[in-house]
């Protein structure tokens, strides 16, 4: 078991990867009476084409497979899996994304035997047809509930612009049609490629001695038989500049229009520290240019362009990255123009200076360490964003590292004309923008 201690933040990581392959961090924070444990897999939703383990050929499996999967996980042949964690005294839960899978519980007793139950019921899966059937009605009722989510709409919308090829514009649910097409035979498939213990990582933060509970978790795994670990082959569709598609919108019932602009990452995806500094640098340029602490976002505040429902963010994992400005729009047209303006002039922007680079700082390195107060938090983001030996716990280093001329590089070369689209929502009858 490695040891790496943090003095900045006073935190010591403990880190192991088992004979099996799974990766094992603790995280003891012993001045809280909670502990979080969080499983993870590298599969999410965007992982539909790959080769089955033990095969040669590339297969193409429903949309949505992985999600489906997940929700299947906690039902076995002897009751549901949240029975056994209430009686344990812990919550439990689990979410799929584009590009990973977690399983999760939390609690302030039992923990040895609530870990084990998680790690046990993830490393035993069980599927019928007769209950992957039943599943798919209430997953399609969850897929329908988010289709009239405009916030939710809007940010597919934007993706499907962005990466018309790539499944990253797939809802992570998949569509009603594609999860009917779902069968227990291809979720053993599925499960049997991506659950390998050196495709997933622990993760347990909080009231622990590591010492026992990496023991406990050595034990554990070695009562279990896996398959040798094999590379996962999984294809990806490519795309160009050209795929891009500058302008889209639809109608739905809405109240107020929506307008957001999306920016593609064009090229690799950094890797390792590499894309924690540029998802870092990412964060501070779009927080100097529309922050809420902005002139930017302070004048289009008080014009009416933009109000209380605006927001932005970047997104940076294997195969993409992007960004994606967007909110509710009295005048979408007017809405989309501007933020579009404010991008393409980033590198020569007034926000870019020293003195606002400096507070931004500041506030982030803040943000940052009151954050690490919420295990959640930390459980979460830990395991969400893999880079390398990098973590969160190097993120104010970095974040004090960066430079004013980095950021104008990197306006330059991210926030191009061609690298930017449009989605609209508009109110139902209101024709396009």
């Amino acid at each position: 078991m490695e040891k790496k201690n943090y003095e900045q933040l006073d935190e010591t990581l403990y880190t192991e990867t088992l004979s099996n392959g799974l990766s094992v961090t603790l995280l003891p924070k012993n001045g809280f009476h909670k502990t979080y444990g969080l499983f993870t897999t590298k599969y999410g939703s965007i992982d539909n084409q790959f080769v089955p383990l033990g095969k040669k050929e590339m297969i193409r499996v429903p949309d949505g497979i992985a999600h489906f999967l997940e929700h299947k996980m906690f039902e076995k042949e002897d009751g549901d899996i949240f029975n056994i964690f209430g009686k344990l005294g812990a919550s439990a839960n689990a979410f799929t994304s584009f590009t990973q899978t977690s399983y999760l519980f939390s609690s302030t007793s039992n923990v040895l035997e609530n870990l084990e139950t998680l790690l046990d019921f993830v490393q035993e899966p069980y599927f019928t047809e007769e209950t992957v059937n039943k599943e798919k009605g209430i997953i399609a009722q969850e897929i329908q509930m988010y289709e009239d989510e405009p916030d939710w709409r809007l940010f597919f919308g934007i993706l499907g612009n962005l990466y018309p090829k790539h499944p990253l514009h797939i809802d992570i649910a998949g569509t009603v049609d594609s999860i009917m097409d779902i069968t227990a035979d291809l979720l053993y498939e599925s499960y049997e490629t991506f659950y390998h213990p050196s495709n997933m990582n622990l993760f347990v933060v909080g009231k622990m001695d590591p010492e026992e509970m990496m023991q406990w978790i050595r034990d554990n795994q070695a009562k279990k038989e896996f398959p040798t670990a094999v590379e996962i082959k999984r294809h990806f569709p490519e795309e160009t500049v050209s795929d891009i598609k500058p302008f889209d919108s639809i109608e739905m019932p809405v109240q107020r229009a929506k307008s957001m602009i999306g920016i593609k990452g064009i090229g690799p995806v950094p890797k390792g520290k590499a894309a924690l500094e540029y998802k870092t640098a990412m964060d501070l340029l779009l927080t100097l240019l529309v922050g809420p602490t902005s002139d930017n976002y302070l004048k289009l505040y008080d014009k009416g362009i933009i109000d209380d429902s605006f927001s932005y963010d970047f997104s940076l994992d294997r195969t993409f990255h992007f960004a994606d400005i967007g909110g509710d729009a009295k005048d979408p047209a007017a809405f989309s123009t501007v933020i579009k303006e404010i991008l393409l002039t980033a590198k020569e922007s007034p926000e870019l200076t020293e003195e606002k680079l400096t507070l931004v700082k500041k506030r982030m390195i803040g943000q940052v360490l009151q954050s690490l107060n919420s295990l959640e938090y930390i459980a979460n983001q830990y395991s969400q964003q893999a880079y390398g030996e990098a973590t969160l716990f190097d993120v104010v280093p970095i974040i004090e590292g960066i430079t004013l001329n980095q950021l104008k590089v990197l306006a330059e070369e991210f926030m191009q004309e061609k690298h930017i689209s449009v989605f609209h929502i508009l109110p139902k009858g209101d024709g396009e923008a």
